[in-house]
């Protein structure tokens, strides 16, 4: 695909990096899912399904465009805090004005609606609970990652998941690497034997800065509450911090490779960029895992130069290479696999929409994403929690602690 213009309205002759993406969401989107027509599970294959949207920022109506272009689903409510955002999600899809709901709780006036599954693209902290009342209101979920910034809500999650299942929901986490046929090959190579024993591992997740313009926003007014809201992804309570909240992308496909959670961790970070707000700016943590297996990670999002999502395995026979925006490779002594995952930015979000259709009308609801999303999340606050300690913190020592991220939601509107 032709690279998007950037801000400068010049087009970027460097690879698509994943915020490069966000800016040039107006992209052509193809490849769509097609289901045949015939009963399924007591539904015709070819209806559409009624979602809501929670969560009207820059993703939600991104990704309701390509809930849209799917051609299987009928967008018929949204909710969001601001007013603004629901218009003008509202406004882009024809939801009429009743159907557009605001604050901290209008996510349940949605939940209301006869609608069949909702999307979830709000602030992490609020993922959890929502995603909760949706599964007892009797709704599919189709949820944004990071599923939660705390273990708390992981174990909402994961408990959300269950039941889930039980209640014969659909449940998909949007993780877009777990969707690319290049991602599963690899992986499968991997827990086959085919690099062999397993030493070693090391993950990144290196950007430029990101939510320079959050930044701006909390600058207009950093005590106003609706404007720390606003600006979220500068909010380490809100969004988990990067390491959650962006590097979870890399950690997953580790967390994939090895089938494994971390024993203990090593970290430390910081800041460099000014930006208002609490998040760091990078993370350095040495991950080890049963077995010996020592992982190095390492994210930064500042500076210019070098984007990337990767995470390479090394075992006795070969090496596992996977990179968000490049190739795939496994280069073992017996067999050897490359191949471009284009983008998959865009991509593999289609796929997973098209997925969660099919799961909903075959009645699919073993829900394999959510545990896997679960250790995920996880790993990443062990990370986190070791890097803010500049030291070392066990796994136990993290689920026992149970500690909980409470932002502050005083002079927000319910």
């Amino acid at each position: 695909m032709t690279a998007p213009e950037n801000k400068h309205g010049k087009t970027n002759t460097a690879p698509i990096t994943r915020r490069r993406f966000i800016a040039g969401t107006g992209a052509s989107v193809v490849a769509f899912t097609i289901l045949k027509p015939g009963l399924v599970g007591g539904a015709e294959a070819n209806s559409k399904i009624d979602i809501g949207l929670i969560g009207c920022g820059g993703r939600g109506k991104w990704i309701a465009d390509l809930f849209m272009r799917n051609g299987g689903y009928n967008l018929v409510a949204v909710a969001d805090y601001f007013q603004d955002h629901a218009d003008e999600a509202g406004e882009k899809f024809k939801v009429p004005a009743a159907n557009r709901y605001t604050g901290l709780s209008g996510y349940r006036k949605l939940l209301e609606q006869k609608l069949d599954a909702v999307v979830i693209e709000t602030p992490p902290y609020f993922h959890p609970e929502q995603a909760a009342a949706a599964i007892d209101a009797g709704k599919h979920v189709y949820s944004a990652k990071p599923i939660a910034v705390d273990v708390p809500g992981c174990l909402t999650y994961a408990e959300s998941g269950k039941k889930a299942t039980a209640k014969k929901l659909c449940f998909l986490v949007d993780f877009q690497t777990r969707a690319s046929k290049l991602y599963q090959a690899a992986v499968e190579a991997v827990h086959g034997g085919g690099i062999g024993k397993i030493v070693s591992a090391e993950s990144n997740y290196q950007c430029d800065a990101t939510w320079g313009s959050m930044d701006k926003i909390l600058r207009q007014d950093p005590k106003n509450p609706e404007i720390r809201l606003r600006a979220w992804g500068v909010d380490r309570l809100l969004s988990g911090d990067i390491i959650t909240e962006q590097n979870i992308h890399a950690l997953d496909v580790t967390a994939w490779m090895l089938n494994a959670e971390p024993v203990r961790a090593y970290g430390t970070g910081g800041r460099k960029r000014e930006f208002l707000g609490d998040c760091w700016d990078h993370f350095a943590v040495i991950f080890y895992y049963p077995n010996d297996i020592v992982v190095s990670f390492n994210s930064h999002q500042m500076g210019y130069g070098y984007d990337d999502i990767m995470c390479r395995v090394y075992g006795f026979k070969g090496t596992a290479d996977t990179h968000y925006f490049g190739n795939v490779t496994v280069k073992a002594e017996e067999f050897h696999m490359d191949g471009s995952v284009g983008n998959l930015f865009t991509d593999g979000v289609v796929t997973n929409i098209a997925t969660f259709r099919d799961n909903i009308i075959k009645g699919e609801c073993s829900n394999p994403t959510v545990a896997a999303s679960v250790r995920s999340n996880l790993t990443t606050i062990l990370g986190r929690t070791a890097a803010y300690k500049k030291g070392m913190v066990t796994w136990d020592e993290m689920m026992r602690k149970k500690e909980k991220f409470a932002p502050d939601l005083k002079g927000l509107k319910a």
